[in-house]
């Protein structure tokens, strides 16, 4: 458990959940107690994109260490539910990562510590050197992701993994940058960070620890045109080039094994989540 037993939320981390009613409680028990055992308050946002399973019931029940919120987000999309999640916070330290919590917590640490630092953008990459990456999917879902990296890099600052779902942000710049979001689809990774770019922001990559997990939305049949369609949406909403042509900066840290109406419907448990 954290050190802090008061004060106020430093850090809210936003999960995105379309029909996760069989992922989300094994995923928010790791996280409640990832969080749980950092030196700072933090609290979970669960964004419910127009889910048609029991994932809002669940958030709903939830009780554990550290308090969990639920705002729903009607419009389809991931991009959207974590745009309606960056804007529901209001600490000064905010993230997003996937409700099956393929990134081992453990960075969470470091991630905290650049935070700390003034680091404005911190994202996991598993193109890192010293990332470990575990049965990353298909070799066709691989290479395309290599792909559209190195399509997209000259827009966000040279970050070699923008598709890694676990991104940290200074929470006023990440609030901005998700004001201007337009991209609801899987895409929406690419002009959040440009956004965050765009305003002068760094990137910095650390080293993840990545395990595939089953049960992922996105389809390359299904999804990859689209993909592209709003790649050339976002390159055009930013003039055409390159917004700013800075490589991002690889953290030499370890790698461990409108804006909505926000309910809140889990408080921690009495006498625990707040550290």
């Amino acid at each position: 458990m954290g050190t802090w037993s008061a004060g106020p939320v430093l850090l809210e981390i936003v999960v995105p959940a379309r029909n996760e009613a069989g992922r989300l409680p094994a995923g928010l028990g790791l996280l409640s107690d990832a969080l749980a055992a950092l030196p700072v308050r933090a609290e979970v946002i669960v964004v419910d994109s127009a889910s048609t399973d029991g994932t809002a019931g669940i958030v709903r029940a939830w009780r554990g260490p550290v308090p969990v919120r639920l705002v729903r987000c009607d419009r389809p999309g991931k991009g959207a539910a974590v745009r309606a999640g960056l804007l529901a916070t209001r600490a000064p330290w905010v993230g997003f990562m996937d409700a099956d919590m393929a990134t081992d917590l453990a960075a969470l640490d470091d991630v905290l510590g650049l935070l700390r630092d003034g680091r404005p953008v911190v994202v996991g990459s598993r193109r890192h050197d010293r990332s470990v990456v575990q049965a990353y999917a298909l070799p066709v879902r691989r290479l395309g992701a290599v792909t559209f990296n190195r399509l997209v890099r000259d827009l966000v600052g040279g970050v070699a993994d923008t598709q890694c779902g676990f991104k940290f942000f200074a929470g006023p710049l990440a609030r901005a940058a998700a004001a201007d979001l337009r991209t609801a689809g899987f895409a929406f990774d690419v002009e959040l960070l440009a956004n965050c770019v765009r305003r002068g922001a760094d990137v910095t990559a650390i080293p993840v620890v990545w395990r595939d997990r089953p049960g992922s939305t996105f389809s390359v049949r299904r999804h990859s045109l689209r993909c592209l369609v709003d790649l050339a949406l976002i390159r055009a909403r930013a003039g055409g080039g390159p917004l700013r042509n800075r490589a991002a900066r690889d953290a030499h840290v370890p790698a461990q094994a409108p804006a909505p109406a926000a309910e809140t419907v889990s408080r921690a448990a009495p006498g625990l989540g707040r550290g």
